[in-house]
């Protein structure tokens, strides 16, 4: 049994030719209606002759093209017109006749080349046929015709506009899009620099130290192990990035959050990073994107102190208000830069984006007593109680 649910969507797969051929067919129909007799779309009063061979080719012409419409709307119309011209000089009054106002406005609205030519031509056309059904003895009077002209502009200037409303619509869909896809550039190069940077600094800052401890088989073998975990947490990481743009909607793209801290603090320290760490309250339930945003805070902060403050006390504080997450990282700055690749300033820029995009407050600067220190404050959900 056909489900009526999905009969408009079953219609809009038809190719468009099929969609248009039943308004054709109806045309053809209802010019047979007795009842319709007498409102026949006709020009020039001329006497009506009764329906014959030269009436069906005329019929045929102004209905049938009128399934190609959309598709090819320059050659429907010249047919349409053609037959209506042949029904005219005829003096075959028909319904079908309607057909050549819906013709123009569709070629109003698909029609892309030659738009202004063709507007020129058919005015033209027109003129020689009032001038002919004239001649023919026409009772029509000249402002008979110019009306039945200017709803032959306004059919075709309906289709114009449809068609200019088409192109503004189309544009800012393309906006939207564009402006979309921007935005996700941003979104994965924030993620690529947060999870990228951290790691390999702390590869470079391990790397540099093991080449000083030669001499000492058991560090050496421990910082070489270390740079080999943080490869594996950057390869992990950077899974977990694409598992959430790729397109399979079923793999498991977890980002992480506040929960692996410690497992984020304790890998600075083995890059050697004395680092201090104090959590005050329980993560809320439900935080949403706050637990990543704090989780990109403390990162980036431990990644400076690595790169700019090796070796200096850093002090990494985390505590769950109510709805709000409230983060500070501070080192005194009194360590060593040597080895440590420099700094674009884009992932500070980038957490300021973050925090704000979430109504909360971030802050990254010197302190007068020495040292560097970021604060964010992110509005999350309610604490666990």
């Amino acid at each position: 049994m056909i489900d009526l649910r999905r009969v408009p969507d079953l219609w809009r797969r038809l190719d468009v030719t099929v969609r248009d051929l039943p308004l054709a067919l109806l045309l053809v129909v209802v010019s047979f209606l007795p009842a319709l007799y007498g409102h026949e779309t006709q020009v020039g009063d001329l006497p009506a002759r009764p329906f014959d061979a030269l009436a069906a080719v005329a019929l045929a012409l102004e209905c049938l093209p009128l399934a190609v419409r959309r598709r090819w709307p320059a050659a429907c119309l010249a047919l349409v017109s053609l037959g209506f011209t042949i029904a005219e000089l005829g003096s075959y009054h028909m319904v079908a006749g309607t057909a050549l106002p819906i013709a123009l406005l569709s070629a109003g609205a698909h029609l892309e080349r030659h738009r202004r030519a063709t507007a020129v031509l058919l005015s033209a056309a027109y003129v020689v046929l009032a001038i002919a059904l004239d001649q023919l003895g026409a009772p029509e009077r000249t402002d008979g015709f110019v009306v039945f002209y200017v709803g032959l502009v306004v059919a075709w200037g309906i289709g114009a506009w449809l068609r200019s409303t088409r192109a503004v619509e189309a544009e800012r869909r393309r906006r939207v899009a564009e402006a979309t896809r921007a935005a996700e550039r941003t979104r994965i190069a924030r993620e690529l620099h947060d999870i990228v940077t951290h790691h390999v600094t702390a590869m470079v800052v391990q790397a540099e130290a093991a080449r000083y401890l030669t001499a000492a088989p058991d560090r050496l073998d421990e910082t070489l192990t270390a740079v080999a975990d943080t490869g594996r947490r950057a390869i992990s990481d950077l899974r977990h990035l694409l598992d959430v743009i790729g397109p399979d909607p079923a793999t498991d793209g977890r980002a992480p959050s506040v929960g692996e801290l410690h497992a984020l603090v304790e890998q600075t320290r083995q890059a050697g990073q004395p680092v201090e760490f104090t959590e005050e309250g329980r993560p809320a339930e439900s935080a949403g994107s706050a637990e990543l945003v704090a989780y990109r805070v403390v990162q980036e902060a431990l990644t400076n102190a690595l790169k700019y403050a090796h070796g200096s006390r850093t002090v990494v504080g985390v505590h769950y208000g109510e709805g709000e997450i409230s983060v500070e990282v501070g080192t005194d700055g009194s360590g060593s830069r040597s080895g440590s690749p420099g700094g674009s300033g884009r992932g500070l820029v980038g957490l300021r984006d973050r925090v704000d995009a979430l109504g909360g407050e971030f802050s990254a600067g010197r302190r007068a007593s020495g040292g560097f220190v970021v604060r964010a404050r992110i509005p999350a959900g309610s604490p666990l109680s």
